[in-house]
C-alpha cells in the first residue's frame, strides 16, 4: 500500500501569492506601448464628432438633427475621396452607440470581399441577430458599406433584398465614389447627401490645426500649396503634410512640390515660355532635360500648363483649341503612350497656336 504524499501549493499558486505586488511590473516589461509618432495623421487627426467634421455643415446638421430624433434613414453618402463620408458616418455611430459602437456597427470597407457570399453570410447573419441596445439612443444596429460601388450587381440586388427584410432592426449606410455604380433600386432605398470636394478655407483650418497640434514649421507659401495640391482631397493634404515633414523640418512650398513630385509653379511658367516662344526642337530638348532633372512626369506637366492657358490672355478660339488638344494629350498619356511623342504633340499644339495667334494679332 502506498502512502500518500503530502499535499503541497503548486509552484505557480505560489509564486502568485508570493508575487502578488509584482506582477504589473512583469506584465509591463513585456508590453509594447504603440508610438503616436507612427500613426497616420489622417487616423489621428479623423473627427471624432460631427462637430468635428471639417465641412459640409447642411448635411451634418440634416443627419445629426435625424440621429437625435430616432429617425435616421438608410444613407448613402457619394462625392470625392477625402471629403468627409466616412468619417460623418463613423461620427454618427459614436454619438448613438457611445461606449458599445464596436458590438453594434459592422463595417466593411474596400480590402473585404464584397460579392453576393458576403451579402448573404456575414451582412444578413448580423441584421437578423437581436439587438441589445445597452442604453443607446437607437436601438437598431447600423451597417457600414465604405466603396459600394465596388460591390458586384448581384451582391447589391441581394442586398436590396436584406435591406427591406430588416429595416426593423438595422440601418445600411452606403459610401461611394460613383453613385452611378450604385444600382437604382439601391439608390431609391436611401436617403442621398453628395460630399463635393472641400473648399480651400476649410481645408487650410483644418491643416492649420494639425500644424499647431504638432508644432510644425510651415510658411504660409507651403500651407498655400498643401491646400492647392490636395485639390480639396482632406486626406490627401493630410498625407502630404505627413510625408513632407518626414523629409523636411521646414514645410516650405519648394519642399511641398518637390517631396510630392510635382512642377512648381515657376518651372511651368518657365515650360509655358518656351512653349509659346522657342522653336520645336529647342523647346523639346529644353523640356526634355527639366523632365529629366527633376523627375517630372509628362503628364503632371500637362494638367500644369493647361491651368496656366487659363491664365493667359487669348482669343477665345485659340484658347478652345488649345484645351481640347491639351486634354486630347493628357488623355493619351493616361492610357500609357509614349512620353517623347506626347511631348512632340504638346510643342505642335503650341506652335499652331503661336501662329493662330500672330494671325489674329496681324488681323487686327
Amino acid at each position: 500500500m502506498t502512502t500518500e504524499e503530502p499535499i503541497s501549493l503548486m509552484d505557480i499558486d505560489e509564486d502568485d501569492n508570493h508575487n502578488h505586488t509584482l506582477k504589473p511590473n512583469n506584465k509591463g516589461k513585456n508590453v509594447v506601448v504603440p508610438d503616436t509618432k507612427a500613426i497616420p495623421w489622417v487616423e489621428k487627426y479623423r473627427p471624432q464628432s460631427l462637430a468635428d467634421v471639417a465641412a459640409h455643415r447642411d448635411i451634418v446638421d440634416t443627419i445629426d438633427r435625424l440621429t437625435s430624433e430616432n429617425r435616421l434613414p438608410h444613407l448613402l453618402l457619394y462625392g470625392p475621396p477625402g471629403t468627409g463620408k466616412t468619417s460623418t458616418i463613423l461620427a454618427v455611430a459614436r454619438k448613438l452607440y457611445g461606449t458599445q459602437y464596436h458590438n453594434m456597427i459592422l463595417e466593411l470597407n474596400a480590402s473585404d470581399d464584397r460579392g453576393i457570399d458576403v451579402v448573404r453570410q456575414q451582412i444578413q447573419d448580423f441584421a437578423s441577430t437581436q439587438s441589445f441596445s445597452f442604453g443607446a439612443k437607437l436601438p437598431v444596429k447600423l451597417v457600414l458599406l465604405d466603396e459600394a460601388d465596388a460591390m458586384t450587381k448581384d451582391a447589391q440586388f441581394a442586398l436590396r433584398r436584406v435591406i427591406e427584410k430588416y429595416t426593423k432592426s438595422t440601418r445600411f449606410a452606403l459610401i461611394c465614389n460613383q453613385v452611378n455604380k450604385i444600382i437604382p433600386a439601391l439608390q431609391s432605398r436611401c436617403t442621398r447627401f453628395r460630399f463635393a470636394p472641400l473648399e480651400p478655407i476649410h481645408v487650410s483650418e483644418r491643416l492649420k490645426h494639425v500644424i499647431k497640434a504638432e508644432g510644425l514649421d510651415v510658411p504660409e507659401s507651403g500651407l498655400a500649396a498643401l491646400v492647392r495640391l490636395s485639390n480639396g482631397d482632406m486626406r490627401k493634404a493630410l498625407n502630404i503634410l505627413q510625408s513632407t515633414h518626414m523629409a523636411s523640418q521646414q514645410i516650405t512650398e519648394e519642399v511641398v512640390y518637390l517631396c510630392t513630385g510635382n512642377p512648381l509653379p515657376k518651372d511651368i511658367e518657365q515650360i509655358s515660355f518656351w512653349l509659346l516662344n522657342e522653336s520645336f526642337a529647342d523647346s523639346f530638348k529644353r523640356i526634355s532635360e527639366i523632365k529629366t532633372r527633376k523627375g517630372l512626369a509628362l503628364i503632371d506637366i500637362v494638367r500644369e500648363v493647361t491651368m496656366f492657358v487659363f491664365k493667359i490672355k487669348m482669343p477665345s478660339e485659340v484658347r478652345v483649341r488649345l484645351i481640347d488638344d491639351l486634354a486630347n494629350i493628357e488623355y493619351r498619356l493616361s492610357l500609357g503612350c509614349n512620353d517623347k511623342l506626347q511631348l512632340g504633340s504638346l510643342i505642335s499644339t503650341f506652335t499652331r497656336a503661336r501662329t493662330a495667334l500672330v494671325a489674329a494679332a496681324a488681323a487686327r
